[in-house]
Formats: C-alpha cells, sequence, structure tokens
C-alpha cells in the first residue's frame, strides 16, 4: 500500500511539471509596491518626466522614466503616464494629483508589463532639500506575465 501510494506520487508531480513545462505558464505573482523618484526634470508640461530611484520589484528598474503625457493644468495633474527605459517594454498608467486625490494606477503595457496591474497612493517627502516622491501600493502581474 505504501508502495502504492509513493508511486501515485511520483506520478502526479511528474505530470505536474510535464503540464507546467509544456504550457510554459508561470503563477500569477502580486504584492505590495513601493517605489521612489525624482522629478528634476519634470516641469508641469506634456512629455516631460520623472526618474525611478528605487523599487522593491526587479520589473521597475532604477533609472527608468515617468513620462507624463498630459500638462500640470489649474486643478493639479490628470494625465495617462509612460514607465519606460527608453527602449524595451513599457508599463501604461494614468495620475490624478489635487488637492483630494493622489493616486497612480497602471493598466497593462508590452513586454513584461502585459499584465501589470497596480494601484498606489503618491506621496512627496524632502529630504536634503530635494523632493522625493513615493509610490506605495499594490501590484499585480498576469499569470502569463509574471
Amino acid at each position: 500500500m505504501k508502495r502504492s501510494l509513493i508511486g501515485i506520487v511520483a506520478i502526479a508531480g511528474a505530470a505536474l511539471v510535464v503540464t507546467t513545462g509544456a504550457t510554459g505558464k508561470s503563477a500569477a505573482r502580486s504584492g505590495a509596491l513601493h517605489v521612489t523618484k525624482e522629478c528634476s526634470e519634470y516641469h508641469g508640461l506634456a512629455g516631460q518626466f520623472c526618474t525611478i530611484t528605487s523599487s522593491n520589484i526587479p520589473a521597475i528598474k532604477p533609472g527608468m522614466r515617468v513620462v507624463y503625457l498630459q500638462a500640470f493644468g489649474s486643478a493639479g495633474l490628470d494625465s495617462d503616464l509612460v514607465l519606460t527605459s527608453g527602449h524595451g517594454p513599457e508599463a501604461f498608467g494614468h495620475v490624478v494629483l489635487n488637492a483630494t486625490t493622489s493616486r497612480v494606477t497602471f493598466s497593462g503595457g508590452t513586454g513584461k508589463f502585459t499584465g501589470f496591474q497596480a494601484d498606489v497612493v503618491v506621496s512627496v517627502a524632502v529630504v536634503n532639500g530635494a523632493e522625493v516622491w513615493h509610490w506605495d501600493g499594490s501590484y499585480s502581474f498576469a499569470a502569463d506575465d509574471a
């Protein structure tokens, strides 16, 4: 009986390995997202950017740019944005910064960001006389894009 149970477990394990390898699918992943950025190149105009300085997930690397597609208006910033390294995969999102809302949402992109979703709160702190912007919230990658 014990030998039969071990055989069944071994066959099931082998089938799982073969199935996972054959489909090439990986499990979805999600968690807390913490990003910092500096905005010395952003002066409120469309096409200007902030630069990522740190991130807790490998897909978002220091040096990537957050490019704002609309200008800062009288009511604040309500703009689509692109997270990019200048070449390769990009994440697409939207930011709303005004007197009541400080939020960025991401919904997909290209390459490794195809199934990327995030919802983060935006905050700013002054460190050594410079503004450091923070994104804190949650993220997920779809199973095929993890």
